[in-house]
């Protein structure tokens, strides 16, 4: 497998480019009947999610490290960190992730998930909107070939509370394939590009600006809602780039004038003690907020914990900083949304682009993996302490109930109450599947 090679961050093996390209599915899955009889068959117990947070670990978490132990291979592979027991019994996972041992109660780890793309740009893409690159793209790639989740449930969703229906964290910088496609940019995220643990922690577009006052930008707004009537920027056919620059205006005027927006992002708002709980990182108050953001009711939000291109010196990186600060983030989230009844109807995701490989290197550390990766899923029904699927002694592959990324793709639309085969007609006038076939998985209804 072609590896790219870096110790630390990512390995794009290349300057990074946008490479804006796109490409269409072909039909696949199967059909709506089907989906509604196995909805049917687990309404008595299940409604659909309304909301979702995803959490990226963007290059790639290790699933020996985390949720796929291998006590028993030999050191090469087994690595440096012992497991340990969960609050489930017969359930172990790294020693590293203690916190996250003891809500395992309330989660679900999937250890079977495989593909065979090895590059962050593909895997990225396929891990973030269901569909493969239709062509090979290089290591560090940003592509852009079909919606993402997030842009399809924006869609379907729309906003509430003059919130925006998808909000992405982007940093250190936007998702490779976080984007709209061919939707174009009125389902596009809006991003948080500030830190939310810095103590002047403030979000662009949701406070106006000294001087104008809500009336004056109303009025501003009922000014540019009158210059859009206009045939030539009104009409869809026309494809003016002035409606997309209007459809930003707009989403930046409910912003700044809806109370309940101001609020949810005023993250100050919790108490230090909360705060202290998920951790005083990036990623912990990303979590936090992210909390405050879907209790509001955004549809979805993406939390962004980057940096989990191991390729050397992996198990000092994960020991003093990458799990002990995905540890308390997630559990304190997982804890925190039980508490106030938001796992009921929030699906809560947490999943790199790939797996890393059995083998230790050479390097200490381990290379990308796509044959094997773990994905850890909890509310909207999901049903608590259990394990999906397992791989073989070595986490090389799976061996029991291999599922495709479609598979994951196809039960995330489906917890959200959307028909994974839907299709969008595209500009060109093509019908495109939002996933390119897939199952859901039952054992997550």
């Amino acid at each position: 497998m072609n590896q790219c090679s870096q110790t630390q961050r990512y390995c794009d093996g290349s300057p990074r480019r946008d490479f804006i390209q796109t490409g269409l599915a072909t039909l696949g899955g199967f059909g709506l009947a089907d989906l509604l009889r196995m909805q049917a068959a687990h309404s008595a117990e299940a409604k659909p999610a309304t909301r979702c947070i995803f959490i990226w670990m963007d290059g790639g978490p290790s699933h020996h490290e985390t949720f796929d132990t291998k006590p028993t291979a030999p050191s090469e592979i087994r690595g440096l960190f012992d497991p340990i027991r969960s609050n489930v019994a017969g359930i172990d996972v790294g020693e590293h992730i203690p916190k996250i041992a003891q809500v395992m109660d309330r989660l679900t780890v999937i250890r079977s998930i495989t593909h065979k793309d090895p590059g962050h740009g593909g895997g990225n893409h396929y891990l973030t909107t269901g569909c493969p690159t239709p062509t090979p793209v290089a290591c560090g790639a940003k592509v852009s070939f079909h919606p993402s989740f997030g842009s399809v449930i924006a869609k379907e969703r729309g906003s509430v509370e003059g919130l925006p229906p998808y909000i992405q964290f982007a940093l250190p910088g936007p998702l490779r394939s976080g984007g709209p496609n061919f939707l174009g940019t009125k389902y596009a995220p809006f991003y948080i590009a500030n830190n939310p643990n810095n103590p002047d922690f403030r979000v662009s577009d949701v406070t106006l600006p000294p001087g104008i006052s809500s009336g004056r930008a109303r009025s501003r707004e009922a000014l540019r809602r009158s210059v859009d009537q206009l045939k030539r920027i009104s009409d869809a056919a026309a494809n003016d780039p002035a409606k997309g620059l209007d459809n930003f205006y707009e989403q930046a005027v409910g912003l700044i004038t809806s109370p309940q927006a101001v609020k949810a992002f005023d993250i100050s708002l919790e108490p230090e003690q909360l705060r202290a709980e998920y951790g005083h990182t990036m990623v912990g108050q990303q979590c936090l907020l992210a909390r405050r953001l879907i209790e509001a009711g955004t549809p979805f939000v993406t939390v962004q914990h980057a940096g989990w291109d191991h390729h050397g010196n992996i198990f000092p990186y994960l020991k003093e900083r990458y799990l002990p600060i995905f540890d308390k983030a997630f559990s304190s989230l997982i804890r925190d949304m039980d508490q106030r009844g938001l796992l009921e109807n929030t699906l809560v995701l947490a999943l790199g682009e790939f797996g890393r490989t059995p083998k230790i290197n050479k390097n200490a550390g381990r290379d990308h993996w796509p044959s094997a990766m773990s994905v850890v899923a909890a509310g909207a029904g999901v049903p608590r302490g259990q394990v999906i699927g397992a791989t073989d002694i070595q986490g090389n592959s799976p061996i029991e109930r291999p599922l495709k990324v479609e598979d994951f793709a196809a039960t995330l639309y489906t917890k959200m109450g959307i028909d994974p085969h839907k299709e969008y007609i595209t500009p060109l006038g093509r019908p495109v599947p939002i996933v390119n076939g897939g199952r859901p998985i039952t054992e997550l209804f």
